[in-house]
C-alpha cells in the first residue's frame, strides 16, 4: 500500500493558503526537496505525513492523497 499525493489538489490547496513549497516545508518539518517530490507524486508518503500536510492545508486527507 502506498499513499500518493493528488498533485493538483496539493498545489492548489497550498497556493490558496498563500504558502510556497518552502513555507510548507518549514511548517511541516519536512525538507523543501521532499515537498517538491511529494507534489509531483514521485515520492509516496506515510500516514503521519499525509495527516500533517492535510491538517496544515486544512483539507480532508482524501482530497489530497490517494491510496494505491
Amino acid at each position: 500500500m502506498k499513499i500518493r499525493a493528488r498533485t493538483n489538489a496539493i498545489v492548489r490547496a497550498r497556493i490558496v493558503k498563500g504558502l510556497t513549497q518552502r513555507d510548507l516545508a518549514k511548517l511541516s518539518g519536512l525538507s523543501f526537496a521532499y515537498i517538491s517530490l511529494l507534489e509531483r507524486a514521485v515520492k509516496p508518503v506515510g500516514p503521519a505525513t499525509a495527516k500533517k500536510i492535510s491538517e496544515l492545508l486544512e483539507q480532508p486527507i482524501d482530497n489530497l492523497f490517494t491510496i494505491e
